[in-house]
C-alpha cells in the first residue's frame, strides 16, 4: 500500500509536470496565433482587442454649466439642471431668466 508521503510526492511531481505542459502548450498556441495573424494580416484591433483590458474607463470631465436663472434678491443662481431651488418654488421661471448681453 502507498503511504501518504509517497502520494504527496507523486502529487507534487504531477503538478510540476502539468505546469510544464501548460507552459509548453501556451507557447505553442501563441506561436500558432501569431503565425495566423501574420498570414492573414490581422491586428489585435481586428480581433476585437481595442486596448488593455486592465485599463479603467476614463470618466468624462464635465465642465460647469453657466447659470440660466438668477434670484435678484439674493444673487443665487441655478443652471436649470437638476431639482429647482426653493426660491423658484411655485413661481414662473421666466421671471428669473438671465438675459445674455
Amino acid at each position: 500500500m502507498t503511504t501518504y508521503k509517497e502520494l504527496q510526492s507523486q502529487i507534487e511531481r504531477l503538478q510540476q509536470e502539468a505546469e510544464l505542459a501548460r507552459k509548453t502548450e501556451l507557447a505553442n498556441a501563441i506561436t500558432e496565433i501569431l503565425a495566423k495573424m501574420r498570414e492573414y494580416g490581422l491586428s489585435p484591433h481586428d480581433l476585437g482587442f481595442s486596448g488593455s483590458t486592465k485599463r479603467k474607463a476614463v470618466k468624462a470631465i464635465r465642465r460647469p454649466v453657466a447659470p440660466k436663472y438668477r434670484n435678484n434678491a439674493t444673487g443665487e443662481t441655478w443652471s436649470g439642471r437638476g431639482k429647482p431651488p426653493k426660491w423658484m418654488a411655485g413661481r414662473d421661471k421666466s421671471q428669473f431668466l438671465i438675459h445674455s448681453a
